[in-house]
């Protein structure tokens, strides 16, 4: 029985399936899909099973799940289509006979007011509901998301937010990927919710100290209210549609959305989450 791994083509799902092999999964028991699978050809010559997976295509995801004992459905990227895209991965996987499905989901999916989190949200409720054995992985923040942050501070030597005093508890993409790859290889992760995240929950002051030390100039902290906040995006140039996400996103973690450091996971990889200044300074590298 395989362990099928959707959107294999992108950071979060390539990287599971690195950890897979390094947990000692046999490849041939991995299945990468995405969209394309000539971007995984160099796994497929690692011995990984690859094939094509695509969410607006029911054929393919049964083909792709068949034989399968577990499915990682990695959240989609395309905002709007989330729900029925992955309702189609979870009826594929039930047609095909997986036993369970594995879900990338957002911190406190089920409670939060953070407006990204409603389409993850509605997924739980449909795998719930499938019948299927689950598993929902509610990923904090990734440490990633702040690289275009690090490189406005190393221009201006300013880190501008409307957070406030609020917190983020995020870790590095790789974290939530090794922890992933337990949950998928490993016992007793049956019909249960982890909240993931890294260790230590920041202040945007702690990311400008952060951006600061890895750059070697002095980096400050501009907080501003939302409204200035959505002032100086436009001003920037950039759409509606982004300064909303933006302005939201920091009102969210003004409240308080992202700030719950909790120990799941990493008392899944078995050692402390990797601090944000690492991340930060082995990208500026």
């Amino acid at each position: 029985m395989s362990i099928v791994v959707t959107g294999a083509t992108g950071h979060l799902g390539r990287l599971v399936v690195e950890h897979l092999l390094e947990l000692g999964t046999p490849a041939q028991e991995i299945v990468a899909t995405g969209r394309s699978v000539d971007r995984i050809a160099d796994l497929a010559a690692r011995g990984v099973r690859t094939a094509v997976a695509d969410f607006d295509d029911p054929a393919t995801l049964t083909a792709a799940f068949d034989g399968a004992e577990t499915v990682l459905l990695v959240s989609g990227s395309e905002v709007g289509r989330r729900v029925p895209q992955h309702t189609a991965a979870i009826e594929a996987a039930r047609a095909a006979g997986v036993r369970r499905v594995v879900y990338t989901s957002a911190p406190h999916a089920d409670t939060t007011p953070l407006a990204l989190a409603a389409e993850h949200r509605a997924t739980e409720e449909v795998l719930r509901a499938s019948g299927l054995t689950w598993t929902v992985l509610r990923n904090n923040w990734y440490h990633e998301n702040y690289l275009p942050v690090l490189d406005q501070a190393a221009a201006t030597g300013v880190v501008v937010s409307s957070t406030g005093a609020g917190r983020v508890a995020s870790a590095p993409r790789d974290d939530y990927a090794a922890a992933a790859a337990v949950v998928l290889s490993t016992d007793g992760h049956d019909d249960r919710v982890y909240e993931l995240s890294g260790d230590v929950a920041w202040t945007h002051d702690d990311l400008a100290a952060a951006a600061a030390e890895v750059l070697g100039t002095p980096v400050v902290h501009r907080a501003v209210p939302a409204d200035e906040h959505r002032a100086i995006l436009e001003q920037a140039g950039l759409d509606a549609g982004t300064i909303a996400f933006l302005v939201g996103l920091d009102e969210g973690i003004a409240r308080g959305d992202l700030a719950d450091a909790t120990a799941d996971l990493r008392t899944l990889v078995g050692r402390p989450t990797v601090p944000l200044v690492e991340t930060l300074r082995a990208a500026r590298a």
